[in-house]
């Protein structure tokens, strides 16, 4: 099968970080035999911009074509203007693309599902909608909320990565967790001295994003030293995928404290790398492992508690990436 994706959130030249698990929902569709290319549809910007999200870096030096692995990329452009969502859905539904596939996948709705929609009446094929948190968790509560669910259902079929996002008839497949072999080790145990020793924190994310919640994780560390540790928190921006890896097998534990996830999957990753993870109930977390309320004691408490006790999670079939091709295949079939 022909496939293309389109989407806003792909790795970048300039910023491999971003987007990582549409191309791994790429390679997975390519792995399962069909050919895949990509269009990346991007805002017109100023580089300038680029420090106010963090999510953003490298759209502006983004190449028209490029290679990603195996997967040839397209970045098109579209207006972007937040306070004229019209004119930013017209702009999105303007974008063209010459190869003809037998079906679209669009990872987020907003706004690129307008470039889904548009590129599969011309072409008289199926779309389908991936949501991965924004455009129910922000979106569908804002100015664009109607925009938001008129997309929603006018997919030819509607993903979810998790039942937290559920809605509008949607399916839920989770994004798999794709960790090279090399990096898979089990849960390690704890052997320093429990409130004598220096203990390493990763806070796998990016702290300029307000919705990973820093400031959070940060006060629970200084709650930690209060009770004797020492303690140093590593933080992720734009480092390979190797080097995250990198940094949970040489991490102590992994703390998650975002207020808003759909997944997350870097603690489904951090499990596989075998580092313990302390995380906040949030997106699918509380489904399949122990969970802390957002508060600093209680955090500090579960970071205690992995030190000393130690961690055991299995982490579900449904992560693992043959749940993925046997759900992507019955739905690929379907259409």
């Amino acid at each position: 099968m022909r496939i293309l994706l389109v989407t806003r959130l792909f790795p970048l030249p300039t910023n491999v970080a971003r987007g990582t698990f549409v191309a791994d929902h790429a390679e997975l569709l390519t792995e399962m035999g069909h050919e895949v290319q990509i269009l990346n549809a991007l805002p017109r910007m100023l580089r300038m911009n680029e420090a106010r999200r963090s999510t953003m870096e490298g759209v502006t030096r983004a190449p028209r074509n490029f290679e990603h692995g195996e997967l040839k990329v397209r970045v098109s452009r579209h207006l972007e203007l937040p306070e004229f969502p019209s004119i930013t859905a017209w702009s999105a539904s303007r974008i063209k693309f010459n190869w003809k596939p037998d079906v679209i996948i669009c990872h987020t709705l907003w706004p690129v599902a307008y470039t889904a929609q548009a590129l599969a009446k011309r072409f008289g094929i199926p779309w389908i909608g991936v949501v991965h948190g924004y455009d129910f968790d922000i979106a569908l509560k804002d100015h664009r909320a109607k925009r938001i669910e008129a997309l929603a259902k006018s997919a030819d079929k509607l993903v979810v990565v998790s039942d937290s996002l559920s809605r509008l008839n949607s399916i839920t497949i989770p994004c798999h967790v794709n960790v090279d072999e090399d990096w898979h080790n089990p849960l390690k145990p704890f052997k320093g001295m429990l409130r004598k020793s220096k203990i390493d924190i990763l806070f796998p994310a990016d702290p300029r994003r307000p919705e990973k919640n820093h400031l959070l994780a940060l006060r629970v560390g200084e709650e930690l030293e209060t009770r004797g540790w020492k303690v140093g928190i590593t933080t992720l921006k734009k480092q390979p995928r190797t080097i995250v890896w990198d940094r949970m097998i040489s991490a102590d534990v992994c703390l998650i404290t975002s207020t808003r996830e759909s997944g997350p999957l870097v603690a489904r990753e951090a499990i596989v790398c075998g580092c313990p993870v302390v995380a906040v109930d949030i997106g699918d977390m509380g489904e399949w492992m122990d969970v802390y309320p957002h508060e600093v004691s209680s955090l500090a408490d579960g970071v205690e508690k992995v030190l000393s006790e130690g961690q055991e999670v299995t982490l579900p079939d449904r992560f693992q990436a043959s749940h993925a091709i046997h759900e992507w295949n019955s739905l690929l079939e379907s259409l």
